[in-house]
């Protein structure tokens, strides 16, 4: 049961995170540019982490969690609205 409540909260946070990254990019991002790729390598990253929780149970939650969370600071950082940010910076 402890399991599968675990696997349950990782997957809700994969949720979560990816709708927020949505929302995000759907408000930075011009009309007809939304950045589908990065919102499937999310998706699929998250199923990946979800699934392998679910397999191997001595995978911690905060493990899997905080994972996941790097992943996606990770693929948002590669996104046209952050790089449009760095070039401004650097430049």
């Amino acid at each position: 049961m402890k399991r599968t409540v675990q696997t349950i909260i990782v997957a809700m946070f994969v949720v979560m995170i990816t709708g927020t990254f949505a929302a995000a990019a759907a408000a930075t991002t011009p009309t007809g540019s939304f950045p589908f790729f990065h919102l499937g390598c999310l998706v699929v990253g998250g199923l990946t982490i979800v699934s392998l929780k679910h397999r191997y149970p001595k995978i911690y939650l905060t493990e899997a969690v905080g994972s996941f969370a790097m992943y996606a600071v990770l693929v948002a950082l590669f996104t046209a609205p952050v790089i449009e940010m760095v070039k401004g910076l650097v430049s």
